[in-house]
């Protein structure tokens, strides 16, 4: 974890003392502390081209991201996010607005391996059918019929063992798998029936034709399925022990999210 620093305007904001009875994230820029608290629920914004109320639902992946595991409402959660401001040149306020989702955003992004295969424009070849390697029906979510990429299937599994070993609660639809390859004529004609291409939820060129994106059920909301992006379901899935373990653990498999999708994962053949 790198060193808390804090920059010149927060160190002129009351900051609680440090003693050993006082909790690490207890431990920081007080103001800033309140003001992620009041817009944790409140902010007005569009991350991603859609209004959003609030960023809890990206609490978790921005915690993980600032090396931090205090609650975003926690003087230590602002403490940590001034320092990640310092590291990035950006103003060391503590408070977490657009512009710093932004920049974590965009590098959350560039490591996705189909952004990176699409970046010139184009779009890839999907694997030819030798590739191509069926889950097992305990590893699918209603019995569907998924394949994966061989090598990408085989992350997954090393992947979904260690989290079963590491979680208490041990949910049996938790990471089933709802979605893996999808053949692109297939996905064209899903995007063109659902009339959105190139929207959020849809698009002509989607990372499922590569064979190495799953979508894996992580939680879900009362009255929900388990790939539904109502704010309301997402903001259930990322409280799930499901999705933070993932969060916490997906790297080391090769595993990378699509942030506004906790259900969404990209698995990064090594180079």
């Amino acid at each position: 974890m790198r060193p808390i620093t804090f920059g010149i305007a927060v160190l002129l904001a009351p900051v609680t003392p440090v003693s050993a009875a006082v909790p690490l994230c207890s431990i920081g820029p007080v103001p800033a502390a309140a003001a992620n608290a009041a817009s944790l629920e409140t902010l007005e914004w569009a991350p991603f081209r859609r209004p959003e109320r609030g960023w809890a639902i990206y609490a978790t992946r921005i915690a993980a991201e600032i090396e931090t595991d205090c609650r975003a409402d926690t003087p230590g959660f602002a403490a940590a996010l001034v320092d990640w401001q310092v590291h990035k040149k950006l103003a060391p306020t503590g408070v977490l607005d657009a512009d710093s989702f932004a920049v974590m955003n965009a590098e959350w992004t560039l490591d996705r391996p189909f952004v990176i295969q699409t970046r010139d424009g184009s779009c890839p070849e999907p694997p030819s059918p030798d590739q191509l390697a069926t889950a097992a029906g305990s590893e699918s979510y209603g019995g569907k019929t998924i394949e994966l990429r061989a090598d990408a299937l085989d992350a997954y599994r090393r992947m979904v063992a260690a989290a079963r070993r590491s979680l208490a609660f041990r949910n049996p639809q938790w990471f089933t798998i709802f979605s893996g390859f999808r053949e692109p004529a297939a996905d064209d004609i899903r995007c063109q029936t659902d009339g959105n291409c190139q929207g959020i939820i849809r698009a002509t060129c989607s990372a499922h034709r590569t064979g190495l994106a799953v979508d894996m059920h992580v939680g879900a909301a009362p009255g929900f399925g388990p790939d539904s992006s109502d704010d309301t379901n997402r903001r259930a899935m990322v409280k799930t022990p499901a999705y933070r373990w993932l969060v916490a653990n997906a790297a080391r498999f090769g595993f990378v999210n699509y942030v506004f999708e906790p259900w969404h994962w990209e698995w990064t053949p090594p180079s």
